[in-house]
C-alpha cells in the first residue's frame, strides 16, 4: 500500500529545503561535510538533512516500504509532485517567525495549498495521503525559561497554532496526520553541554511536558490524527527512569554527547575558521551515538526512536477512515 507523504515543520522533517550555499553557516551546514557521512570516516554526500544520514521522514518512509522520505519542495521540478510526496519542512523554522525569518508552518501549508490549486498535487496524491507535522521547539529557543508565566502563555499559543494548522491540512484533503510531540529538549547536547553532557535540564523538560499536555488536549477531538510520542521514545534512550535501563538505552554508548561537537558552545558542527581549519570534532562511529550534533539525532538515533513508535503508527495508518 503506497502512501503519499507530505512533511511540514523544521529540521526534524527537512529533506533539503534550505538554500545550498558554498559558504557555511549554521543554516547551511547540512549541505557540507560532515553532514551526510554514513559513518564518521567514510564520506557519503551531504543531503541537506540535519544528520549523519537519514532523518525522521526517511525512517517513516522505510517503514511504509519506500527507500527514503519524499524530496524537498525547493528541489522539485515545476508542476511535478513525486509519487512519494514532498517535504515542505524548513530547518530552523517554527509556527511563528523565528529570528531568521524562515518559512513558518502556516507559510509551508500555503505552499502546499498553491500546489493543490494549480493541480501539481492531484486528487490522486491526496487519496492516500499522510502528513507529518514536526515542530521541535524553535519557537521556544529564544525565551527565558525562568519566566514561567511568559513560557506558559507562549506554549498555549504555539500548541493552538499547531492544532489550527493540522485542521487546515485536513480541510485541504490530507487523509491522515502524524503530529510530533516535543522531544525532551532539556536532554539535547545543546543544553547538557554545561554539565559536560551528564545531566538533562529539568526546567526545559518541564516546558516540554506542558507543551505536550496542551497539544494532546487540543488534538483530542480531531479525528484521523495520531500523536507521535517522541517524549517517551527519546527519554527511554537518553533519560530512562531509574532502574529502567532499557535495552534501547544500552544500544548507545553515548546518549547525551554529540558525535559532532563544535569547540565553541556557540559554534556549530561543520564550522571552519577563516583559514579553513576545523572548529569541531567528529566521532568515528555515529551508530554508537544517539545525537549527531547539538540538537539532532543520528540516523541510528532516529531508527531507535521510530522503532518504538512503529506499531501504533502503522496501526493508525492502516485502519480505514
Amino acid at each position: 500500500h503506497w502512501y503519499t507523504m507530505f512533511m511540514f515543520g523544521d529540521s526534524f522533517a527537512d529533506t533539503g529545503n534550505l538554500p545550498r550555499t558554498n559558504c557555511r553557516s549554521s543554516l547551511s551546514r547540512q549541505w557540507h561535510y560532515p553532514y551526510g557521512t554514513f559513518n564518521g570516516s567514510r564520506s557519503g554526500n551531504p543531503l541537506g538533512r540535519f544528520s549523519n544520514y537519514l532523518v525522521q521522514p526517511d525512517i517513516i518512509a522505510r517503514m511504509l516500504g519506500r527507500l527514503v522520505g519524499p524530496p524537498a519542495y525547493k528541489r522539485m521540478v515545476k508542476h511535478y509532485c513525486d509519487p512519494s510526496g514532498m517535504s515542505f519542512a524548513v530547518g530552523g523554522s517554527g509556527v511563528y517567525e523565528v529570528p531568521e525569518k524562515l518559512t513558518t508552518l502556516a507559510q509551508q501549508i500555503d505552499n502546499f495549498e498553491r500546489l493543490i490549486k494549480d493541480r501539481t498535487i492531484s486528487k490522486w496524491h491526496l487519496a492516500d495521503s499522510v502528513a507529518l507535522v514536526a515542530i521541535s521547539g524553535n519557537d521556544y529557543s529564544h525565551i527565558n525559561s525562568s519566566d514561567v508565566d511568559n513560557m506558559i502563555a507562549l506554549i498555549k499559543k504555539v500548541t493552538t497554532e499547531i492544532t489550527e494548522n493540522v485542521q487546515r491540512l485536513q480541510k485541504l484533503g490530507v487523509k491522515k496526520i502524524l503530529v510530533n510531540q516535543l522531544h525532551p529538549v532539556g536532554c539535547t547536547p545543546w543544553l547538557t553541554r554545561p554539565t559536560n553532557y551528564t545531566v538533562c535540564d529539568s526546567r526545559a523538560n518541564m516546558g516540554v511536558d506542558l507543551h505536550n499536555g496542551h497539544l494532546s488536549i487540543n488534538l483530542r477531538k480531531t479525528m484521523n490524527v495520531h500523536i507521535l510520542d517522541l517524549a517517551t521514545a527519546f527519554s527511554n534512550i537518553v533519560n530512562p527512569a531509574p532502574g529502567k535501563g532499557s535495552r534501547l538505552a544500552k544500544r548507545f554508548e553515548h546518549k547525551l554527547t554529540p558525535c559532532c561537537e563544535s569547540f565553541d558552545p556557540e559554534g556549530y558542527c561543520g564550522q571552519l575558521s577563516k583559514n579553513s581549519k576545523r572548529l569541531y570534532t567528529v566521532c568515528k562511529n555515529p551508530d554508537q551515538y544517539f545525537y549527531w550534533d547539538s540538537v539532532h539525532p543520528t540516523q541510528a538515533g532516529w531508527e531507535a526512536v521510530m522503532k518504538q513508535l512503529q506499531k501504533p503508527m502503522l496501526k493508525f495508518l492502516t485502519k480505514e477512515h
